[in-house]
């Protein structure tokens, strides 16, 4: 590490100079991340071409299983990002060079739009992205001391918002520039922010607080039987909300192409419009900001005065809610398959019911990761919990694989693959309910002993 790099905080009561830095580079690489994620589908359906040059498309099935592949190995690759930071490079060094990685694999993606390129794109861009993830959010909190402590809720509010602000702009431009200008459009706009954001990132080097490698000492800490007995409690909550998961990643893909079936011409308060199917996505991110605030201060609120609302039983009601989210889901195709012409307008019930189940559980998940972990496994619980989201993309990849026949159709047809979906994730609330009850929960709070609760 080289001397020049802080190592320790800055004694301050303000925002520590460092994020700025992070959280424009959030805005960036989720820009580019959200920007290709909108469109794949629909790119792989639609623009794939062979070495000849003719365009050579997937069917549905094998779209959305690579789909849900790729989704599972960007959720994948952050166990080995935050080992790598915490036992070897850093986090600054880990982000940097990966990144690097990343950027190489946009380059891929938007030159060549054969099967080669895709797959060397996405492989690429999946360990670069599942790589920095662990390491920036926690690097947000290495920035703090004990005098700027108390503005540590609003630099992670600021990373939420940069996150959702990257992501809806990308949401809505991307699928624009796929249908007026082509794939080089689309994935070189992305590749071009993934560029920026690692320029930005390493801007801000000498801004950051650089906490070193543990080294052995790491793994020392990691494999003793108080860690691997916390790591068991939370490994077996965390396989339910790998349902979760599974069904929300399927906004970014089976949603969008039910989307492409529906009337999509659009008259908002007498302004006329064609909303492209990739664009509907973006709502997610507006509901996001608008429920937080909702759920905070009215729904929560409401719900304690009848029934107390412990963190594990609003990641229940979340994957209860995204569950009944599909029913709508399903009878929308039910209209489609007869053969009805409906506004893709209907989605919006849906994508609202989808939303509230990400603030119910996704938000949840996060701070209930970081208090249940001993102050020494921060990190590797939350790679933990990614890895719950690998493992919900990973279900839907083979179910996409499973249901397929030979002609390209499917077994599960029309509603009934959402009716399966939604069957799916309403069992798992209720098995998850009945554990929940008998889970102790212990909060590790930094620089305390364990407190039961």
């Amino acid at each position: 590490m080289a001397e020049s790099f802080r190592t320790t905080p800055i004694k301050t009561d303000k925002m520590p100079p460092g994020i700025p830095f992070i959280v424009a580079n959030e805005a960036a690489e989720r820009f580019c991340f959200y920007g290709l994620r909108a469109v794949l589908v629909i790119y792989m359906t639609q623009y794939l071409r062979n070495r000849a040059g003719e365009v050579a498309p997937m069917n549905e099935n094998e779209a959305n299983g690579w789909y849900h592949l790729f989704l599972a190995s960007n959720y994948f690759f952050p166990m080995m990002g935050a080992f790598l930071a915490d036992v070897w490079w850093g986090k600054y060094r880990t982000v940097f060079w990966i990144s690097l990685v990343y950027c190489l694999g946009c380059v891929f993606l938007a030159a060549d739009d054969t099967r080669l390129g895709l797959f060397m794109g996405l492989g690429l861009i999946a360990l670069g992205a599942g790589g920095i993830k662990p390491c920036v959010a926690s690097n947000v909190g290495d920035q703090f001391g004990k005098d700027n402590q108390h503005l540590v809720s609003r630099a992670f509010g600021w990373f939420y918002f940069a996150v959702n602000f990257g992501s809806f702009f990308s949401i809505s431009l991307t699928p624009i520039l796929l249908k007026n200008w082509g794939p080089k459009a689309a994935f070189g706009l992305p590749a071009v922010l993934m560029f920026l954001a690692t320029f930005i990132f390493w801007s801000g080097r000498y801004k950051f607080v650089h906490l070193p490698p543990k080294g052995k000492k790491f793994v020392e800490e990691t494999f003793n039987r108080e860690s691997l007995t916390a790591l068991g409690r939370l490994a077996i909550l965390f396989v339910f909300v790998a349902v979760f998961w599974s069904l929300w990643d399927q906004s970014g893909g089976e949603w969008v192409l039910q989307a492409e079936k529906m009337q999509r011409h659009v008259n908002l308060f007498g302004w006329e419009f064609e909303l492209l199917s990739s664009q509907m996505q973006a709502v997610n991110a507006i509901m996001i900001l608008a429920l937080i605030p909702a759920f905070q201060y009215a729904f929560y609120p409401a719900i304690n005065t009848v029934w107390k609302l412990t963190p594990l039983r609003k990641i229940g009601l979340g994957i209860f809610t995204i569950g009944v989210s599909f029913l709508i889901s399903a009878w929308i195709e039910s209209q489609l398959t007869a053969g009805a012409k409906i506004s893709v307008m209907w989605q919006l019930p849906a994508y609202l019911l989808l939303s509230a189940g990400e603030v119910m559980t996704s938000i949840t998940c996060l701070e209930f990761a970081y208090t249940q972990s001993p102050r020494h496994l921060k990190a590797v619980v939350n790679a933990l919990y990614l890895l719950s989201i690998s493992a919900g993309n990973l279900f839907t990849a083979l179910v996409q694989f499973f249901i397929a026949n030979p002609d390209g159709t499917s077994k599960l047809h029309g509603a009934a693959y959402y009716h399966f979906f939604a069957g799916f994730a309403v069992l798992a609330s209720l098995i998850f309910a009945a554990i929940a009850l008998r889970y102790k929960e212990v909060n590790y709070l930094q620089d305390e002993a364990p407190a039961n609760s």
